[in-house]
């Protein structure tokens, strides 16, 4: 396992969860909710971004990519690859792009579980679905070896 802290991201269209991982890659835990502004990849989004990536001195950061239950790409699944292609255009480190289906129905079922209301999950919602997305990616690379998802381009190809 590769040691430093990960960044996870879990891209809507209202919002951005952000969440990290340890320095030995075991735990994943929330971070912050950024409020998304309009457009595919505001500056002020990557901004924010790229300042938590610098905080946080990350060697990677994992964004989810939420596809259809078939597999199929979707509306959503296109523009979390477009912001994914903006932030690795402005971060030093690599950027994933690692499956993320049902990441935010098992965020909103365990926010539930804990006993959070619909109206009280919505500011954590995303920061839990980043961690759901992130902690993938850590026992997934523990599993094989190797790291999770695909790398990005600048071109916003996986």
């Amino acid at each position: 396992m590769r040691t430093g802290v990960r960044v996870g991201v879990d891209v809507g269209t209202v919002r951005i969860g952000v969440a990290r991982s340890d320095f030995h890659g075991m735990l994943a835990t929330p971070v912050e909710t950024v409020p998304r502004q309009r457009g595919a990849a505001a500056p002020g989004d990557l901004a924010r971004l790229t300042a938590i990536v610098a905080e946080l001195d990350a060697v990677e950061v994992i964004v989810g990519l939420p596809l259809a239950l078939s597999g199929r790409h979707t509306a959503s699944t296109e523009d979390a690859v477009a912001f994914a292609a903006a932030l690795a255009g402005e971060l030093t480190v690599p950027v994933r792009l690692v499956d993320e289906r049902l990441s935010t129905v098992s965020a909103q079922a365990a926010l539930r579980t804990s006993g959070r209301s619909t109206r009280t999950q919505r500011p954590v919602v995303d920061q839990v679905a980043a961690t759901i997305i992130l902690q993938h990616a850590l026992d997934t690379e523990r599993a094989s070896g190797k790291p999770a998802g695909a790398p990005v381009d600048t071109t916003g190809r996986p």
